[in-house]
């Protein structure tokens, strides 16, 4: 059966001031109406059934998101008792999905992207779960790249695959290049974005995960144990702490030799940072911008007003970000070290009630 585990537990640091400590970006109705959490669940639920749709996050969001997604049920939220990275928290859910159907096929999704198709979405997600049955493979979601990105993994198709839509072996993962590398990616034509959308069987990425990370495997295989025990959340406390956290990019993706991807044909952003969220703004004179705004002599900037006028006059690739206590005036290349900006600002107390 068919299961999804939508990843909600980030800070959305890059994000920040709009993304907040305590309201981080899945929160968040940038783009339109809907919250990154609320449209990612209504995406999944047309071929996912309600019951088998499951959120992991941490423990101080869990309110928020059982408020976000009142239809899921709360034991579906699964909580996790501290950050330990991607691989430690999709395999928190492997093991409790494991232990429900072990025949589980399960839809890692994150919880702030854009996809501009649903239907197409749908038609590549069945595929990859197709191969992720038949071929007992880790299968992840390729996306055409348009530009090059230097702030996105890239994946090398290898030997094609059958299906209707393209689908290869993984050659191999390439994280996050310089501007001179993405650019022969991208002319290459071999390669793919990585979307961080995954599609598995949980007993083959549990194996998998034996295989590259079998001390991770060896503490959650503990909790899978003492399921439904008496002391199954003192138990998921203990292994759970105890774990060293990895990317499951870097710690099994990167390694596994069976690795597939399915190339989508369906429009796709990653809404990690000013410089993608800027790409949904409408245009005002060569600038991005959301609010009122009135750009004069000024080209290239991103521009999030709230509450007030903001003015730009003679600048240029600047991103303006007005909040109710906190506005940043940024150049746009330092967009990929706003994350190293928010860790020097809690470094400091008295900056602590504006994270």
């Amino acid at each position: 059966m068919l299961y999804a585990v939508i990843l909600a537990g980030g800070k959305g640091t890059r994000l920040y001031p709009l993304s907040r400590t305590d309201n981080p970006k899945q929160f968040l109705n940038i783009i339109d109406e809907k919250s990154f959490l609320r449209s990612t669940v209504d995406r999944i639920k047309p071929f996912v059934d309600k019951e088998n749709i499951y959120v992991v996050t941490n423990k101080s969001y869990y309110d928020k998101i059982c408020d976000e997604v009142p239809e899921l049920e709360k034991e579906h939220i699964f909580q996790e008792p501290s950050n330990k990275e991607t691989a430690t928290c999709i395999g928190l859910s492997a093991v409790k999905l494991l232990k429900k159907d072990a025949n589980a096929v399960m839809v890692v999704l994150p919880s702030d992207h854009y996809v501009g198709n649903n239907e197409a979405f749908n038609q590549t997600i069945q595929q990859a779960a197709d191969i992720a049955s038949k071929r007992k493979g880790l299968v992840t979601i390729g996306v055409n790249p348009t530009r090059p990105e230097t702030g996105y993994g890239y994946i090398q198709m290898g030997e094609k695959i059958g299906g209707e839509l393209p689908s290869y072996r993984v050659e191999r993962f390439l994280e996050k290049p310089n501007l001179e590398v993405a650019k022969d990616l991208l002319t290459s034509g071999k390669y793919l974005w990585n979307s961080g959308i995954f599609v598995w069987r949980v007993d083959s990425f549990l194996k998998e995960m034996e295989r590259y990370l079998p001390k991770m495997h060896s503490r959650l295989m503990t909790i899978y144990r003492n399921l439904g025990e008496e002391n199954e959340q003192e138990i998921i406390e203990e292994q759970y702490n105890a774990i060293d956290g990895i990317s499951v990019d870097f710690g099994i993706m990167q390694k596994t030799r069976r690795a597939y991807v399915v190339k989508s044909e369906f429009a796709w952003d990653d809404i990690g940072s000013y410089a993608a969220l800027g790409r949904f703004l409408k245009n005002f004179r060569g600038n991005n911008v959301k609010g009122t705004t009135f750009m004069e002599q000024s080209e290239g900037c991103s521009v999030f007003a709230k509450n007030k006028l903001i003015i730009g006059f003679g600048v240029k690739d600047l991103v303006i970000v007005d909040t109710d206590d906190v506005m940043l005036v940024m150049d746009k290349s330092k967009d990929q070290e706003i994350k190293d900006l928010f860790n020097k600002l809690k470094e400091d107390e008295a900056f602590s009630k504006f994270l």
